[in-house]
């Protein structure tokens, strides 16, 4: 068996009311055994929190360690786990640049989180017409919906 976990983030107006979604996945094969969907969102965030909150949140979902593939449409999400986090974390949580790492408490949330599991991080394009990625999108598109409306209305 084989896990898979899609995940993206969304945000209308940045920062804005956004939403995060993640696709579940575990497949034997070509056939899939189980399906999850995971979505919810925030009033006022961006687009990177999402992306973000979208890979925690897949990864604390898992009742047990597991090895899996987490597929993003997120280079922010794919280079800051996999390049920039050994980096930080040696700098006291500073970019190269000397300046504070964006979203520590996020990044601080993920490195904990995949610390249980053996993961391999994969970026795909964004509405490039991948199936899971799209689904990902429209679940990261349902959570953020209640918030934009809550906002729209606010608006009239």
């Amino acid at each position: 068996m084989r896990l898979f976990a899609y995940t993206d983030g969304a945000c209308s107006g940045n920062p804005g009311p956004g939403g995060w979604g993640a696709l579940l996945i575990a497949r034997e094969g070509d056939e899939i055994l189980k399906e999850r969907e995971l979505y919810g969102g925030e009033q006022e965030t961006t687009n990177n929190r999402m992306e973000l909150l979208a890979a925690i949140t897949a990864l604390e979902t898992l009742e047990r360690p597991s090895t899996l593939t987490v597929i993003t449409d997120s280079a922010y999400v794919k280079d800051g786990i996999s390049s920039w986090l050994f980096g930080w974390k040696k700098k006291g949580w500073k970019t190269a640049a000397g300046k504070p790492v964006k979203n520590e408490d996020l990044w601080r949330r993920l490195d904990e989180a995949t610390k249980r599991h053996t993961i391999t991080w994969e970026w795909v394009k964004g509405h490039a017409g991948h199936p899971e990625n799209e689904r990902a999108d429209e679940l990261a598109r349902r959570g953020m919906a209640p918030f934009k409306e809550l906002r729209d209305s606010a608006a009239k």
